[in-house]
This record gives structure tokens, C-alpha cells and sequence, in this order.
């Protein structure tokens, strides 16, 4: 009588590690049991991790919500998932769920000065020394993420062309806005600020990246350069 020999993980050719193909072909080819192998790492005596991930996901017919809600006793009943495998597939699920609900928030649209300026305020109203930072927007000019990008003295401050659109590149930004304070509460833009928005404006016309507007804050209120033309 001939017995099959389960092979281990490590024995399969290269292309069909779960870690392996994740790495060499991305994380989208891999199947769910794939993914859940490469949380638990190894399977048991009789099982690969794959297999073991594959029965673990068939007692709850497949489906990741169902398994989202196993408690670690459950899941501890599997030979070979023991509490610290168990923490780490529960935390997985965790995180998946939170990111879904992440997804989920509105995101701010800019639609005026006004609604820029509901954006950086509290950042920016209160400070006694000067702080420049940007909006960076996606193409429906939502905001993706504030971000701060230099923090000077009670006059000036550093703002650097390649400190402020390296973060719009990694995060694939349309546009931006620009924002800075005045912490002796005058808003009238200094001739360095006009013309480093000058400055910047063309950067971004090369980086295909928008520079839509500037605002300087103080006490509360804002100078917007696209709605006084200077744009």
C-alpha cells in the first residue's frame, strides 16, 4: 500500500510559498487561505499552514466577516493555533474592519477659502511663532491629509519647494494649498510670500501638482491669495 507524504511548506517549489508569491507576485493573486497561512505561519503535524487555514476558513463556510467574530477559544481549537496565532488572526481581522470603516468617513471636499481655512485653523490660529503647512487634496479636492512642514520664529519660517511637494507626490495629490501664520496678527502677505508662492506655483505647474490658494492666518482670520487675485 502506498501512503502520500504531505509536504511541508518549505518543500514546494519557490513560486507557490504563500510568502514567496505574495512577495514576487503581489498580495492580489493570493487566496484568502494563502493570506491567513502567511498570519499563522505554520500548520501542524499532519497539516501545512495552508491546509490548516483552508479548514479554519471552511467551519465558517469561507466567509472572513463569520471569522472576524470567532472568539479565540474557538479558533484555539484547531490543532496547531494556539493562543499567540490565535491574537494574531483575531488582530488581522481587526485591523481589516477598522480599515473599512476608515474608508468609510467622509472626507473634507475644499470648496472655497472659508472651507480651507475650517481645515488648517485650529493648527495655526493660536501660535506664537510661525508654522507653514499644506493641504494636500485628491482630484475631487478632498482633503487627504494636513500636513506640517516647517515651524520657525515669531516672523519667518522655513518652507522648502522640495519639503512641501515630496509629501504631495507619495500621496498622489492633485492639488494643494498652502498655509502659513502670522503670529503678530497682521495678514497682510510680506513681499517673501509673494513671491515664494510665485515660486511654488510654478514648481507645481512642472510637477503637474496644482498649487490652488495660500492662506496666512492670524487671530482667527485669513488673507486667501486666490480670492484677492494674486494667484
Amino acid at each position: 500500500m502506498i501512503y502520500e507524504r504531505r509536504l511541508k511548506i518549505k518543500a514546494w517549489a519557490e513560486e507557490d510559498r504563500p510568502r514567496e508569491k505574495f512577495a514576487s507576485k503581489g498580495k492580489n493573486v493570493l487566496s484568502d487561505a494563502e493570506l491567513l497561512a502567511i498570519l499563522i505561519g505554520s500548520g501542524n503535524r499532519k497539516e501545512s499552514a495552508v491546509d490548516l487555514s483552508k479548514r479554519i476558513l471552511a467551519s465558517v463556510s469561507n466567509n472572513l466577516n463569520e471569522l472576524g467574530k470567532a472568539e479565540l477559544p474557538s479558533l484555539m481549537e484547531f490543532n496547531g493555533i494556539g493562543e499567540a496565532k490565535a491574537i494574531t488572526i483575531a488582530a488581522a481581522l481587526e485591523l481589516g474592519r477598522r480599515r473599512k470603516t476608515a474608508e468609510g468617513i467622509k472626507r473634507a471636499k475644499i470648496s472655497s477659502s472659508d472651507t480651507a481655512f475650517d481645515q488648517i485653523e485650529a493648527e495655526l490660529s493660536d501660535l506664537k511663532h510661525e508654522e507653514f503647512w499644506i493641504l494636500l487634496l485628491n482630484q475631487q479636492n478632498q482633503v487627504i491629509e494636513k500636513k506640517a512642514i516647517s515651524s520657525g520664529g515669531v516672523s519667518s519660517t522655513i518652507a522648502d519647494a522640495k519639503l512641501i511637494f515630496k509629501p504631495a507626490l507619495e500621496k498622489l495629490a492633485s492639488s494643494l494649498i498652502l498655509c502659513h501664520n502670522h503670529p503678530s496678527g497682521n495678514l497682510k502677505p510680506s513681499p517673501a510670500d509673494i513671491s515664494l508662492t510665485k515660486k511654488l506655483i510654478e514648481a507645481g505647474k512642472t510637477l503637474d501638482v496644482n498649487v490652488l490658494d495660500h492662506l496666512i492666518v492670524a487671530n482667527n482670520k485669513y488673507f486667501s491669495f486666490a480670492d484677492e487675485g494674486l494667484m
